[in-house]
């Protein structure tokens, strides 16, 4: 094995945050980390939902062939991304400790789901939140959202801050328009064209501007010219600030791992999502190191794999492959490590919400795979196995234009 490891990698802000991460694992092991940045399928359609990309592993599989060709020693995915079926090529070497696993409502002014007004746009991209959304809350309206955590974000908060940025200018103009009109206008009518604001039919409250010290007048509902109003914004909300949004969204769901790991989380107002009722993405939270040499495979378990967090997500993906769900059917699948347990929490529904087999089970650790098998069995006899069924010919028939459109053979 070489000193110097070639870590294949996306080369969005949240992969390479994540790379870097098992960069400086790899490195306090004295190994030398070189990222190669690869284009993936997922990337190459970036208006498409990912349960219409023809199949499960769009984030992956462009990574993992880098390693199969020889281009790369190992691959870092999002867990959650990984197919649970097709990978006997590649072996999972690594998985480190697990961030927080769970989704965030993420709102303006931080309402939880319980509070969002009837008829409220929720975005987002999954079909399992989509589901669980319906089903929580039938009365709101669910439009898809796709993007990287920032662009989401953004989408999000731009109507806002656009609509807050207007009403600072006209309250400017308004200002700039009234201190003429006090200074002698000639018939006092304040109207500077048609493309102007009438000034007489707005409220007379607002004559009083007060000055910023440079001689720029402020209307008194604001204590800031517009200029120290954007100076004041975040990058994030600067970027929002010059993007065009197609969607109004009143609010969105996102992983919260994936906010923290963007350094995004506190620069958002987010409510945690009940777990019993939004259950995760089977590895959601957690990140994958691919492999194929024996060698590598050793180095890398050795040096970042978390014991309580690779059974957890064993289980997990176990159940899944199991039922045969991939990302074409809503099932939320979460396990926790609880002394010689392992809680287990299972929610399979039809993909709208209506329709569900659910279930939570405590299965020994020593034999927390076999027991997963056997839990998701039971899944699947009581109902889960129609649910995916009727889910997975849904999401073909969607799909069936996007695969004749790509040119893409996987």
């Amino acid at each position: 094995m070489t000193e110097t490891l070639r870590l294949a990698t996306r080369g969005s802000d949240l992969a390479l945050r994540q790379a870097g991460t098992v960069r400086d694992a790899l490195s306090s092991r004295r190994l030398d980390v070189e990222l190669r940045h690869v284009e993936t399928r997922g990337d190459q359609i970036p208006d498409e939902l990912i349960h219409r990309l023809g199949k499960t592993g769009a984030f992956v599989r462009a990574l993992d062939e880098e390693v199969l060709a020889g281009d790369a020693d190992l691959a870092v995915h999002s867990l959650k991304d990984v197919p649970t079926e097709g990978m006997d090529d590649m072996a999972v070497a690594g998985v480190p400790e697990r961030a927080p696993s769970g989704d965030v409502l993420v709102h303006p002014d931080g309402l939880g789901i319980e509070d969002l007004p009837a008829g409220s746009v929720i975005g987002t991209g999954s079909l399992r939140r989509t589901a669980q959304i319906k089903a929580a809350r039938p009365d709101l309206v669910v439009e898809p959202l796709r993007g990287n955590v920032d662009t989401r974000l953004e989408k999000l908060l731009a109507p806002r801050l656009q609509a807050e940025h207007e009403r600072r200018l006209i309250a400017s103009g308004e200002a700039s328009a009234e201190t003429a009109e006090e200074g002698g206008s000639g018939d006092g009518s304040g109207e500077n064209g048609d493309d102007e604001p009438n000034w007489d039919a707005l409220s007379d409250d607002e004559d009083d501007g007060e000055d910023a010290g440079d001689g720029t007048e402020i209307d008194e509902e604001f204590d800031r010219t517009v200029e120290e109003w954007f100076d004041s914004l975040s990058d994030l909300e600067r970027a929002a600030m010059e993007r065009k949004v197609e969607t109004e969204y009143d609010a969105i769901v996102l992983a919260e791992a994936g906010l923290r790991r963007s350094d995004l989380f506190y620069q958002v107002e987010t409510t945690r999502l009940p777990r019993e009722e939004f259950v995760p993405a089977a590895g959601q939270g957690a990140i994958a190191v691919t492999a194929t040499d024996p060698d590598v495979i050793e180095t890398v378990r050795s040096a970042i794999d978390h014991p309580r967090t690779r059974v957890a997500v064993t289980v997990e993906r176990t159940i899944l492959g199991e039922l045969n769900g991939g990302c074409v059917a809503p099932i939320g699948v979460s396990a926790l490590v609880q002394g010689e347990h392992v809680h287990t929490r299972v929610r399979v529904l039809s993909t709208d919400g209506t329709e569900e087999v659910a279930g939570t089970r405590d299965l020994p650790i020593r034999s927390h795979a076999k027991a997963a098998e056997a839990f998701a069995a039971d899944l699947a006899d009581r109902g889960a196995a129609d649910l995916i069924a009727a889910a997975r010919a849904e999401t073909e028939r969607d799909a069936e234009p996007t695969r004749e459109g790509t040119g893409d053979d996987e």
